[in-house]
């Protein structure tokens, strides 16, 4: 005997979330953070992250630049520069201060 499967009540299921959908989430959580973003010529700038594009290209406000050190102990004066642009190919690492984490859900900051 065949047994028949019918569906009458409300369905449980949930709809999918696609990955690119949650990725900008996550993005989205990260804007007016401060990000250390170190960059393929040895220069670090930090700043607020405010904007990225398709090509990986960062927009960092109140940004300031640390220059590359030979000596270990001395980071040196950071340079001011207000708003700077890094185009993504330049960017070698990209780290976010755990202080702006704390209120953003999703993510944990690295030890």
């Amino acid at each position: 005997m065949d047994t028949m499967i019918e569906e009458n009540g409300p369905s449980t299921h949930q709809p999918e979330v696609s990955p690119s959908f949650q990725a900008r989430q996550k993005l989205e959580a990260l804007l007016n953070k401060n990000m250390k973003i170190r960059m393929t010529d040895g220069r670090t700038l930090v700043g607020l992250f405010l904007c990225t594009d398709r090509d990986c290209n960062v927009i960092l406000g109140s940004a300031q630049e640390f220059l590359k050190s030979t000596d270990m102990f001395s980071q040196g004066e950071p340079r001011v520069l207000g708003l700077a642009m890094i185009p993504g190919h330049h960017v070698v690492s990209i780290e976010v201060e755990a202080d702006s984490l704390e209120d953003t859900q999703g993510f944990r900051p690295r030890c």
